[in-house]
């Protein structure tokens, strides 16, 4: 059955998780950062989170969206076309250890794109006491998928891709980060999102790629690392939102180039100090486009 606006409302979850430091390490370690903020359990109030380590606690609540849209009639050929498309998360406060975080998951929108459906998944993570941690809008773009037979539903919002940078903007920093051959291998265990194409040629081959890929949400922690040191002076806490479009593969060994372009001041809405950047292959083709950091005013910038 094709995936239609009849989904939009669809709920999963919550899925409960205990967060301890050696998770919080472990991702971080994942993408090869030795700050001590991230691994020296001896700082005051215990190690801090990577601003996407958040990701890691959706992980399993879009499975389980995956499984009720199953039960919905999308067949295994047109969820096995989905592709991770766009990313808009905000961080509501770092995830701490001992935290008991608790992530549901809504489809909120169902829209028609030249080259699929959209669909757009809210992931909630509030603390036991209901205060929110994070909440992400999650674009999956189902390709070849029937459009909906009925108008898009609700306004357009965060995660629908629709804010584009100026592709011919000087970059103020290139950063080029190798990619091991073994990169999947070891994010997938340190942040326990485990997705075969990443680590298994046999099922890549089936699904048509060249190979195993770096996960999207891994290159783009690449990335906010990089904004992190350069325009947030190291500090992740600083970090209030984070927005990406995935655009292109990063094939393994590889090696990325990110691109941190401008700096602006946020907006009523969005305030802070808003990083723009991008990420690009060993080709000079874009893998990860529109990005933005959005940092709360008290940041030091960069130069």
């Amino acid at each position: 059955m094709p995936l239609t606006s009849a989904v939009v409302g669809t709920t999963s979850g919550p899925v409960v998780h205990e967060v301890d430091s050696r998770w919080l390490m472990a991702f971080a370690a994942g993408l090869g950062r030795d700050d001590p903020v991230y691994l020296d359990t001896r700082r005051e109030g215990g190690v801090l989170a990577h601003p996407l380590f958040p990701v890691c606690l959706e992980w399993p609540a879009v499975l389980a969206m995956r499984d009720q849209l199953a039960a919905a009639g999308l067949t295994r050929d047109e969820a096995g076309r989905g592709v991770h498309h766009t990313h808009d998360l905000v961080v509501h406060r770092s995830a701490r250890p001992g935290d008991r975080l608790h992530t549901s998951a809504t489809i909120v929108s169902v829209d028609d794109r030249r080259s699929g459906v959209l669909a757009v998944l809210q992931l909630d993570t509030v603390d036991d006491s209901g205060e929110p941690v994070a909440t992400t809008a999650m674009g999956t773009l189902y390709r070849a998928a029937t459009p909906p037979t009925s108008p898009p539903t609700g306004p357009r919002r965060r995660g629908d891709g629709e804010v584009h940078h100026d592709a011919d903007l000087e970059p103020r920093l290139v950063r080029r980060v190798p990619i091991a051959s073994t990169a999947a291998h070891i994010y997938t265990e340190c942040a326990r999102i485990w997705n075969p194409i990443h680590t298994d040629p046999r099922t890549a081959a089936r699904a048509g790629l060249p190979g195993i890929i770096l996960h999207g949400t891994a290159t783009l922690a690449l990335a906010v690392s990089s904004v992190v040191d350069h325009d947030g002076g190291g500090d992740p806490e600083r970090v209030r939102r984070i927005g990406a479009r995935f655009v292109g593969m990063v094939r393994l060994p590889s090696e990325i180039e990110i691109r941190i372009l401008d700096r602006s001041a946020g907006t009523d809405q969005t305030p802070g100090d808003v990083v723009c950047f991008d990420v690009r292959d060993p080709g000079g083709r874009t893998v990860v486009a529109d990005g933005t950091v959005v940092a709360d005013g008290t940041v030091v910038l960069g130069p």
